[in-house]
Parts: structure tokens; C-alpha cells; sequence
């Protein structure tokens, strides 16, 4: 229990060698790491472009939860967060 409450007071970051960028002239956000380039979606381009290292988690889900009408929203950001950190696009701490 202590771990998820420290875990939902550290500050997000991308993991060193990781960025997101625009690609042109497609127009793709991409997260470009050391083993390739993974391509994002809207939703996923938008919560990582938040992870910047100022941010908690809690911090990150109320800043998008205003720019959408989804209720569930909330979750749905925490999940992917979840898996960004299994796959190692961010860290927290």
C-alpha cells in the first residue's frame, strides 16, 4: 500500500532516450526510443507530452480530464500509464 502512495506522489518523466515528436509531412506523433519508434495516437501523444517530470499521476489525469466527456477517462489515462511504465517509456520517482 505504501508503494501506490508514493507511486501516486512522484513526478513523471519520460525514461532518459525517449522523446515524442511530430513526424512530417504524415503528421504522426511518435515516441522515439532507443530500440525504434513506436506510433501514438492523439490520446497517448497527449498524456506523454505531460510526462515531463513535473507532474504526478494525479496531476497528469485532472489535466485531461477537463478536455474530454468521458467519465471513464480517468482510468483509461491511469492504464496507460501503467503500461508505458511496463514498457519503459517513463519512470516515476
Amino acid at each position: 500500500m505504501k508503494e501506490l502512495a508514493a507511486t501516486c506522489r512522484s513526478k513523471v518523466r519520460l525514461a532518459p532516450g525517449r522523446h515524442v515528436q511530430m513526424e512530417t509531412p504524415r503528421e504522426l506523433c511518435v515516441l522515439v526510443h532507443p530500440a525504434g519508434v513506436v506510433q501514438l495516437n492523439a490520446s497517448a501523444a497527449e498524456i506523454l507530452e505531460l510526462c515531463d517530470g513535473t507532474r504526478t499521476r494525479d496531476e497528469i489525469v485532472a489535466h485531461i480530464l477537463p478536455r474530454h466527456s468521458d467519465p471513464t477517462l480517468a482510468g483509461d489515462v491511469r492504464e496507460f500509464l501503467d503500461a508505458a511504465r511496463r514498457r519503459g517509456w517513463i519512470i516515476e520517482g
